[in-house]
């Protein structure tokens, strides 16, 4: 219930303050956690991502007033954080499919979307396996690419994802990949820095990288590689699947969403703000296989 309480105690911080600036950081703090696990917690649940919950919440509210109360439209741009009423206007028949200078029209249709709250979910029918383990700096090289974040978290990112993958495996990529770390596992970093930094994140885009854990002085200049600091992870196996099956990406969407949902909001830890992992096993000579997720975690 604590949990709950912090969550919606931030939700009323946000509706209150729909009509001025929204501070991430006061939202993340009422909740008692970073503020980007915060944002993570808030798009896995909701599916949603933060600033697009609040830009609904607030056209939404737009387009009462101007429907109910004849506000102008430069007086309800401004209101709602939109300096100029042209910016304002797309955004608003973007999400209603009509102008504001259209709401008083017959038969206009409008979309609301109403406030969210979190409730209490009866789940816990399947167990969760995990384990916490400390683990020494390591470093992990490959090919990166920004996927788009919000496909991510509306599950519709199969095809750049797939796309992607394609390209490593068909191009002799990941092969060349191996040949500088023999033995180690196929693996994808998310979150990750560049130019040095460890850890990124953007509501845009996701870095993602496809590649594996560098285990020599080999040459690796040509590939994007981080080098992550000693850190606590929690680490979670997906079930088990056959290596054609094409359920892997269900399997670890499933199990990200359990993690987010059910764990961490019970668990005591919250997110390191490092990057994530997900880490690649197979067996009876590649025919079946599984994954792991590493999610960096500290204490609260």
């Amino acid at each position: 219930m604590d949990w709950l309480d912090r969550m919606n105690a931030a939700m009323d911080y946000i509706e209150s303050n729909l009509a001025d600036e929204i501070s991430y950081d006061k939202a993340a703090k009422i909740a008692c956690c970073s503020t980007y696990h915060f944002q993570r917690m808030f798009s896995f649940i909701t599916s949603v991502p933060l600033s697009e919950y609040i830009k609904r919440r607030r056209l939404t509210l737009a387009a009462f007033e101007l429907q109910n109360n004849g506000a102008k439209v430069i007086d309800v741009a401004l209101k709602y954080g939109y300096e100029a009423p042209e910016a304002f206007s797309r955004a608003f028949k973007v999400l209603h499919g009509i102008t504001p200078s259209s709401v008083h029209g017959k038969g206009v249709k409008l979309k609301a979307y109403p406030r969210m709250s979190f409730h209490i979910s009866i789940k816990g029918d399947k167990e969760m396996n995990y384990k916490i383990e400390e683990k020494s700096a390591f470093t992990v090289f490959g090919m990166s690419r920004k996927i788009n974040r919000s496909s991510i978290i509306l599950n519709d990112s199969g095809d750049e994802l797939a796309a992607f993958w394609g390209e490593i495996f068909n191009n002799g990529a990941l092969d060349k990949i191996f040949s500088l770390s023999p033995g180690g596992n196929l693996l994808a970093m998310m979150w990750h820095g560049e130019n040095g930094e460890v850890f990124h994140y953007d509501e845009k885009v996701m870095p993602y990288l496809i590649g594996t854990f560098k285990k020599s002085d080999a040459d690796v200049s040509e590939y994007c590689e981080i080098n992550v600091p000693a850190a606590t992870w929690a680490i979670f196996p997906t079930d088990e699947t056959t290596y054609d099956s094409g359920k892997m990406p269900e399997y670890i969407r499933g199990t990200c969403d359990r993690i987010w949902s059910e764990w961490f909001p019970t668990s005591g830890y919250e997110h390191a703000q490092l990057p994530e992992l997900e880490v690649y096993y197979s067996y009876d000579n590649g025919q079946r296989e599984w994954c792991e997720i590493w999610m960096p975690v500290i204490k609260k």
